[in-house]
Protein backbone atom coordinates (compact mmCIF):
# COMPACT_ATOMS: atom_id res chain seq x y z
CA UNK A 1 0.00 0.00 0.00
CA UNK A 2 1.16 3.50 -1.21
CA UNK A 3 0.47 6.06 1.58
CA UNK A 4 1.09 9.97 1.23
CA UNK A 5 4.26 11.24 2.88
CA UNK A 6 4.99 14.77 4.73
CA UNK A 7 7.49 16.89 5.72
CA UNK A 8 8.12 16.34 9.54
CA UNK A 9 7.47 20.03 10.25
CA UNK A 10 3.99 19.64 9.07
CA UNK A 11 3.52 17.65 11.58
CA UNK A 12 4.21 18.75 14.48
CA UNK A 13 3.39 21.39 17.50
CA UNK A 14 7.13 22.17 18.04
CA UNK A 15 10.65 20.82 18.26
CA UNK A 16 12.92 22.22 20.90
CA UNK A 17 15.89 21.79 22.09
CA UNK A 18 17.43 20.98 25.82
CA UNK A 19 19.86 22.45 27.98
CA UNK A 20 23.32 21.87 28.93
CA UNK A 21 24.34 22.33 32.75
CA UNK A 22 27.42 21.11 34.66
CA UNK A 23 26.16 21.11 37.50
CA UNK A 24 24.89 18.74 39.91
CA UNK A 25 22.36 18.77 42.78
CA UNK A 26 21.10 15.85 44.04
CA UNK A 27 17.82 17.45 45.37
CA UNK A 28 17.03 18.71 41.60
CA UNK A 29 15.60 17.62 39.16
CA UNK A 30 16.53 14.27 36.59
CA UNK A 31 17.68 15.20 33.39
CA UNK A 32 17.86 13.18 30.71
CA UNK A 33 21.18 12.42 28.64
CA UNK A 34 22.56 10.40 26.02
CA UNK A 35 23.02 7.08 27.93
CA UNK A 36 19.67 7.22 29.16
CA UNK A 37 18.22 6.04 25.63
CA UNK A 38 19.20 3.22 24.06
CA UNK A 39 19.70 2.19 20.72
CA UNK A 40 16.09 0.16 20.77
CA UNK A 41 14.04 3.58 22.39
CA UNK A 42 14.08 2.12 25.61
CA UNK A 43 14.64 4.74 28.62
CA UNK A 44 17.11 3.11 31.19
CA UNK A 45 17.55 5.23 34.63
CA UNK A 46 21.01 3.50 35.98
CA UNK A 47 22.42 6.72 35.97
CA UNK A 48 20.56 9.73 36.30
CA UNK A 49 22.07 12.90 36.90
CA UNK A 50 20.37 15.54 38.66
CA UNK A 51 20.39 19.55 37.69
CA UNK A 52 19.40 22.18 40.02
CA UNK A 53 15.95 23.54 40.10
CA UNK A 54 16.88 26.87 39.58
CA UNK A 55 18.75 26.01 36.05
CA UNK A 56 17.55 28.74 33.50
CA UNK A 57 13.21 28.62 33.08
CA UNK A 58 13.64 24.59 34.31
CA UNK A 59 9.33 24.68 33.66
CA UNK A 60 9.51 24.88 29.51
CA UNK A 61 12.11 21.81 29.32
CA UNK A 62 9.40 19.36 31.66
CA UNK A 63 8.94 16.38 29.79
CA UNK A 64 5.49 14.87 29.18
CA UNK A 65 3.76 11.84 28.19
CA UNK A 66 3.84 11.41 24.32
CA UNK A 67 6.92 13.34 24.02
CA UNK A 68 9.78 12.41 21.42
CA UNK A 69 12.86 12.81 22.51
CA UNK A 70 15.22 12.56 19.15
CA UNK A 71 19.08 12.22 20.45
CA UNK A 72 20.68 15.27 17.98
CA UNK A 73 24.13 14.97 18.74
CA UNK A 74 26.13 12.01 19.96
CA UNK A 75 28.72 9.86 18.05
CA UNK A 76 27.99 9.25 14.12
CA UNK A 77 27.29 6.09 14.94
CA UNK A 78 24.41 6.67 17.85
CA UNK A 79 23.14 10.43 16.61
CA UNK A 80 19.05 9.76 16.11
CA UNK A 81 18.35 7.50 19.03
CA UNK A 82 14.68 8.73 19.51
CA UNK A 83 12.66 7.19 22.81
CA UNK A 84 8.86 7.86 23.52
CA UNK A 85 8.37 9.46 26.81
CA UNK A 86 5.35 7.70 29.02
CA UNK A 87 4.99 7.06 32.59
CA UNK A 88 8.41 8.51 33.75
CA UNK A 89 8.79 7.49 37.57
CA UNK A 90 8.94 11.06 37.94
CA UNK A 91 9.67 14.80 36.43
CA UNK A 92 12.58 14.87 34.20
CA UNK A 93 13.95 17.59 31.92
CA UNK A 94 16.22 16.82 29.21
CA UNK A 95 19.65 17.97 27.88
CA UNK A 96 21.07 19.95 24.39
CA UNK A 97 21.88 16.76 23.17
CA UNK A 98 18.43 16.57 22.44
CA UNK A 99 15.08 17.56 20.14
CA UNK A 100 11.69 17.55 21.55
CA UNK A 101 9.03 16.54 19.45
CA UNK A 102 5.65 17.33 20.18
CA UNK A 103 3.30 16.27 17.51
CA UNK A 104 0.18 17.43 16.05
CA UNK A 105 -2.09 14.86 17.14
CA UNK A 106 -4.71 15.33 14.56
CA UNK A 107 -1.50 14.16 11.82
CA UNK A 108 0.69 12.08 13.45
CA UNK A 109 0.73 9.53 16.20
CA UNK A 110 3.98 9.96 19.04
CA UNK A 111 4.18 6.62 19.39
CA UNK A 112 4.87 6.16 15.85
CA UNK A 113 6.77 8.49 14.79
CA UNK A 114 9.12 6.93 17.26
CA UNK A 115 9.06 3.64 16.18
CA UNK A 116 9.87 5.60 12.71
CA UNK A 117 12.58 7.79 13.39
CA UNK A 118 14.14 4.19 15.63
CA UNK A 119 13.86 2.54 12.46
CA UNK A 120 15.71 5.30 10.64
CA UNK A 121 18.52 5.11 12.77
CA UNK A 122 19.07 1.37 12.79
CA UNK A 123 19.26 1.52 9.28
CA UNK A 124 22.08 4.50 9.48
CA UNK A 125 19.97 7.62 7.85
CA UNK A 126 20.97 9.81 10.49
CA UNK A 127 24.68 8.60 10.13
CA UNK A 128 24.79 9.73 6.40
CA UNK A 129 23.05 13.12 6.89
CA UNK A 130 24.84 14.21 10.42
CA UNK A 131 27.82 16.61 10.11
CA UNK A 132 30.70 15.47 11.93
CA UNK A 133 33.77 16.72 14.10
CA UNK A 134 36.37 14.52 16.09
CA UNK A 135 34.63 12.12 18.04
CA UNK A 136 30.91 13.64 17.37
CA UNK A 137 28.42 14.45 15.47
CA UNK A 138 25.22 16.24 15.08
CA UNK A 139 21.58 16.14 12.77
CA UNK A 140 20.88 20.19 12.26
CA UNK A 141 17.12 20.29 13.59
CA UNK A 142 16.33 22.13 10.11
CA UNK A 143 17.14 18.71 8.41
CA UNK A 144 15.13 17.00 10.90
CA UNK A 145 12.52 18.86 10.09
CA UNK A 146 12.42 18.64 6.34
CA UNK A 147 12.51 14.94 6.49
CA UNK A 148 9.91 13.32 4.67
CA UNK A 149 7.65 10.62 6.54
CA UNK A 150 5.12 8.15 5.89
CA UNK A 151 1.97 9.64 6.78
CA UNK A 152 -1.15 6.47 6.69
CA UNK A 153 -4.32 7.46 8.56
CA UNK A 154 -4.33 7.71 12.11
CA UNK A 155 -6.13 4.25 13.15
CA UNK A 156 -3.51 2.79 11.54
CA UNK A 157 -0.76 4.24 12.54
CA UNK A 158 -1.78 3.50 16.03
CA UNK A 159 -2.40 -0.17 14.84
CA UNK A 160 1.30 -0.40 13.72
CA UNK A 161 2.82 1.42 16.54
CA UNK A 162 0.88 -1.58 19.01
CA UNK A 163 2.08 -4.16 16.61
CA UNK A 164 5.41 -2.88 17.37
CA UNK A 165 4.92 -2.41 20.97
CA UNK A 166 3.82 -5.85 21.21
CA UNK A 167 7.04 -7.63 19.23
CA UNK A 168 9.37 -5.39 20.96
CA UNK A 169 8.21 -6.56 24.29
CA UNK A 170 8.85 -10.36 23.68
CA UNK A 171 11.59 -9.23 22.57
CA UNK A 172 12.37 -7.07 25.95
CA UNK A 173 11.15 -10.24 28.23
CA UNK A 174 13.92 -12.30 26.92
CA UNK A 175 16.65 -10.04 27.42
CA UNK A 176 15.33 -9.58 30.75
CA UNK A 177 15.51 -13.81 31.24
CA UNK A 178 19.40 -13.85 29.56
CA UNK A 179 20.30 -10.71 32.54
CA UNK A 180 18.20 -12.87 35.33
CA UNK A 181 20.18 -16.09 33.92
CA UNK A 182 23.81 -14.41 34.24
CA UNK A 183 23.01 -12.95 37.87
CA UNK A 184 21.26 -16.16 38.95
CA UNK A 185 25.32 -17.68 37.67
CA UNK A 186 26.99 -14.79 40.36
CA UNK A 187 25.08 -15.22 42.97
CA UNK A 188 25.73 -19.19 42.86
CA UNK A 189 29.52 -18.52 42.74
CA UNK A 190 29.18 -16.02 45.42
CA UNK A 191 27.35 -18.55 47.69
CA UNK A 192 29.57 -21.12 46.47
CA UNK A 193 33.44 -19.31 47.15
CA UNK A 194 32.32 -16.10 48.51
CA UNK A 195 33.67 -12.58 46.73
CA UNK A 196 37.62 -13.54 45.97
CA UNK A 197 38.28 -10.09 46.52
CA UNK A 198 37.58 -10.42 50.63
CA UNK A 199 37.52 -13.85 50.84
CA UNK A 200 35.26 -14.23 53.55
CA UNK A 201 35.04 -17.95 53.36
CA UNK A 202 38.72 -18.27 54.61
CA UNK A 203 39.67 -20.17 51.38
CA UNK A 204 43.55 -20.53 50.89
CA UNK A 205 45.51 -18.11 49.23
CA UNK A 206 47.81 -18.51 46.13
CA UNK A 207 48.76 -16.99 42.81
CA UNK A 208 47.00 -17.14 39.81
CA UNK A 209 50.22 -18.79 38.57
CA UNK A 210 49.41 -21.74 40.84
CA UNK A 211 46.33 -22.17 38.62
CA UNK A 212 48.24 -22.71 35.10
CA UNK A 213 50.73 -21.51 32.59
CA UNK A 214 50.73 -17.82 31.55
CA UNK A 215 51.48 -16.00 28.81
CA UNK A 216 51.43 -13.01 26.82
CA UNK A 217 50.32 -12.57 23.18
CA UNK A 218 52.37 -11.12 20.22
CA UNK A 219 51.95 -9.34 16.86
CA UNK A 220 53.99 -11.60 14.24
CA UNK A 221 55.69 -9.04 12.11
CA UNK A 222 53.54 -7.17 9.26
CA UNK A 223 56.45 -6.41 7.37
CA UNK A 224 55.89 -10.33 6.26
CA UNK A 225 52.68 -10.32 4.60
CA UNK A 226 52.66 -14.40 4.38
CA UNK A 227 52.30 -14.08 7.98
CA UNK A 228 48.43 -13.41 7.55
CA UNK A 229 45.73 -15.25 5.70
CA UNK A 230 43.47 -17.98 6.36
CA UNK A 231 44.31 -20.23 9.46
CA UNK A 232 44.15 -19.90 12.81
CA UNK A 233 42.22 -17.07 14.54
CA UNK A 234 44.36 -13.80 15.82
CA UNK A 235 42.15 -12.88 18.86
CA UNK A 236 42.19 -8.84 20.04
CA UNK A 237 40.81 -7.43 22.98
CA UNK A 238 37.48 -6.35 21.11
CA UNK A 239 36.40 -10.55 20.75
CA UNK A 240 36.94 -10.26 24.59
CA UNK A 241 34.63 -7.04 25.93
CA UNK A 242 31.61 -8.64 24.92
CA UNK A 243 28.47 -10.41 26.83
CA UNK A 244 29.43 -14.00 25.77
CA UNK A 245 30.94 -16.33 28.10
CA UNK A 246 33.41 -17.68 25.23
CA UNK A 247 35.56 -15.94 22.88
CA UNK A 248 33.88 -14.67 19.58
CA UNK A 249 35.14 -15.12 16.53
CA UNK A 250 37.96 -13.13 14.85
CA UNK A 251 38.24 -10.50 12.05
CA UNK A 252 41.85 -11.41 11.50
CA UNK A 253 43.62 -15.14 10.98
CA UNK A 254 47.26 -15.51 11.29
CA UNK A 255 49.19 -18.20 7.91
CA UNK A 256 50.73 -21.01 8.80
CA UNK A 257 53.67 -19.02 9.05
CA UNK A 258 52.23 -16.14 10.92
CA UNK A 259 51.50 -19.21 13.24
CA UNK A 260 55.09 -20.66 13.76
CA UNK A 261 55.93 -16.87 15.64
CA UNK A 262 52.87 -16.47 17.67
CA UNK A 263 51.42 -17.40 21.25
CA UNK A 264 48.58 -19.98 20.78
CA UNK A 265 46.56 -21.58 23.35
CA UNK A 266 44.84 -25.08 23.41
CA UNK A 267 40.76 -24.83 24.02
CA UNK A 268 40.22 -24.04 27.61
CA UNK A 269 42.41 -21.29 28.45
CA UNK A 270 41.24 -18.34 29.63
CA UNK A 271 42.13 -14.43 27.63
CA UNK A 272 42.03 -11.30 29.65
CA UNK A 273 42.64 -8.20 28.84
CA UNK A 274 45.75 -6.60 30.54
CA UNK A 275 46.27 -3.94 28.30
CA UNK A 276 43.95 -1.07 27.06
CA UNK A 277 43.07 2.62 26.34
CA UNK A 278 40.81 2.63 29.41
CA UNK A 279 40.93 1.08 33.02
CA UNK A 280 37.56 -0.23 33.06
CA UNK A 281 38.40 -2.64 30.33
CA UNK A 282 41.66 -3.99 32.28
CA UNK A 283 40.36 -7.89 33.05
CA UNK A 284 37.70 -8.16 30.52
CA UNK A 285 37.77 -12.19 29.58
CA UNK A 286 36.73 -15.43 27.98
CA UNK A 287 37.50 -18.57 27.42
CA UNK A 288 38.80 -19.89 24.69
CA UNK A 289 36.73 -22.59 23.40
CA UNK A 290 39.19 -23.83 20.52
CA UNK A 291 42.82 -23.40 19.84
CA UNK A 292 43.43 -19.89 18.99
CA UNK A 293 46.55 -17.06 18.87
CA UNK A 294 46.15 -13.80 20.46
CA UNK A 295 48.02 -10.55 20.58
CA UNK A 296 49.92 -8.30 23.13
CA UNK A 297 46.94 -6.87 24.93
CA UNK A 298 45.95 -10.14 26.36
CA UNK A 299 47.79 -12.73 28.79
CA UNK A 300 45.82 -16.62 28.96
CA UNK A 301 45.89 -18.89 31.38
CA UNK A 302 45.81 -22.46 30.48
CA UNK A 303 44.84 -24.39 33.62
CA UNK A 304 46.54 -27.38 34.66
CA UNK A 305 43.67 -29.68 36.19
CA UNK A 306 41.58 -26.49 37.06
CA UNK A 307 37.88 -26.46 35.47
CA UNK A 308 37.95 -23.73 33.05
CA UNK A 309 34.31 -22.29 34.17
CA UNK A 310 35.53 -22.23 37.67
CA UNK A 311 38.61 -20.37 36.89
CA UNK A 312 37.05 -18.18 34.25
CA UNK A 313 34.50 -17.07 37.11
CA UNK A 314 36.84 -16.81 39.47
CA UNK A 315 39.00 -14.30 37.93
CA UNK A 316 35.45 -12.52 36.39
CA UNK A 317 34.46 -11.64 39.66
CA UNK A 318 37.63 -10.69 40.72
CA UNK A 319 38.08 -8.16 37.74
CA UNK A 320 39.32 -5.61 40.84
CA UNK A 321 42.28 -7.14 42.07
CA UNK A 322 43.60 -7.72 38.45
CA UNK A 323 42.99 -3.89 37.90
CA UNK A 324 44.55 -3.09 41.00
CA UNK A 325 47.52 -4.62 39.40
CA UNK A 326 47.46 -2.40 36.36
CA UNK A 327 51.13 0.14 36.40
CA UNK A 328 49.75 2.80 34.00
CA UNK A 329 47.13 5.11 35.82
CA UNK A 330 43.93 5.99 34.06
CA UNK A 331 44.96 3.96 31.09
CA UNK A 332 45.74 0.11 31.76
CA UNK A 333 48.44 -2.21 31.91
CA UNK A 334 48.87 -5.56 33.73
CA UNK A 335 52.17 -6.96 32.49
CA UNK A 336 52.66 -10.79 32.86
CA UNK A 337 54.88 -10.94 36.06
CA UNK A 338 52.31 -8.34 37.70
CA UNK A 339 49.36 -10.70 36.48
CA UNK A 340 50.78 -14.25 37.51
CA UNK A 341 51.47 -13.10 40.88
CA UNK A 342 47.69 -11.69 41.45
CA UNK A 343 46.58 -13.30 44.82
CA UNK A 344 43.47 -15.51 44.53
CA UNK A 345 41.52 -17.79 46.90
CA UNK A 346 42.28 -21.56 46.10
CA UNK A 347 38.80 -23.63 47.11
CA UNK A 348 38.59 -27.46 47.11
CA UNK A 349 38.84 -28.92 43.81
CA UNK A 350 35.54 -31.19 43.92
CA UNK A 351 33.50 -27.66 44.54
CA UNK A 352 35.54 -26.11 41.78
CA UNK A 353 34.28 -29.08 39.77
CA UNK A 354 30.60 -29.04 41.27
CA UNK A 355 30.63 -25.09 40.23
CA UNK A 356 31.79 -25.81 36.49
CA UNK A 357 29.22 -28.98 35.93
CA UNK A 358 26.74 -26.32 36.83
CA UNK A 359 27.80 -23.41 34.65
CA UNK A 360 28.16 -25.68 31.41
CA UNK A 361 24.08 -27.01 32.29
CA UNK A 362 23.02 -23.24 32.23
CA UNK A 363 25.34 -22.25 29.46
CA UNK A 364 23.26 -24.54 27.56
CA UNK A 365 20.26 -22.45 28.37
CA UNK A 366 22.05 -19.28 27.64
CA UNK A 367 22.68 -20.62 24.15
CA UNK A 368 18.48 -21.47 23.44
CA UNK A 369 17.57 -18.27 25.27
CA UNK A 370 20.39 -16.07 22.42
CA UNK A 371 19.35 -18.26 19.94
CA UNK A 372 15.49 -17.27 20.19
CA UNK A 373 16.41 -13.71 21.07
CA UNK A 374 18.28 -14.10 17.16
CA UNK A 375 14.75 -15.57 15.98
CA UNK A 376 12.71 -12.45 17.41
CA UNK A 377 15.36 -10.09 16.53
CA UNK A 378 14.96 -11.18 12.81
CA UNK A 379 11.04 -11.31 13.11
CA UNK A 380 11.23 -7.58 14.96
CA UNK A 381 12.95 -6.46 11.80
CA UNK A 382 10.61 -7.65 9.43
CA UNK A 383 8.04 -6.50 11.20
CA UNK A 384 9.57 -3.10 11.14
CA UNK A 385 10.36 -3.17 7.36
CA UNK A 386 6.74 -3.94 6.29
CA UNK A 387 5.26 -1.68 9.08
CA UNK A 388 6.73 1.44 7.22
CA UNK A 389 6.32 0.10 3.74
CA UNK A 390 2.65 -0.17 4.13
CA UNK A 391 2.93 -4.23 3.64
CA UNK A 392 2.16 -4.97 7.30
Amino acid sequence: MSWPTARLSECIESASSGFASGAIDPEGVAQIRMNNVGLDGRLNFDKIRYVPKSTMKIEKFLLADDDVLFNATNSPNLVGKSALIRGLPESFVYSNHFIRIRTNRSKLEPGFLARWLTAQQQEGRFELMCNKWVNQASVRREDLLNLALPLPPLPEQRRISAILDKADALRATRREAIVKLDQLLQSLFLEMFGDPVTNPKGWPIVALSSYGTVATGNTPPRSKAENYGTGIEWIKSDNLNTPHDYVTKADEQLSEAGERTARVVSPGSVLVTCIAGSLSCIGNLAIADRRVAFNQQINAITPYSTPPEFLYFLLKTSKPLIQSASTNGMKGMVNKSKFSGIQLPAPPTELQREFSRIFLKMHKHRLLADAALVKQDALFAGLQQRAFEGTL
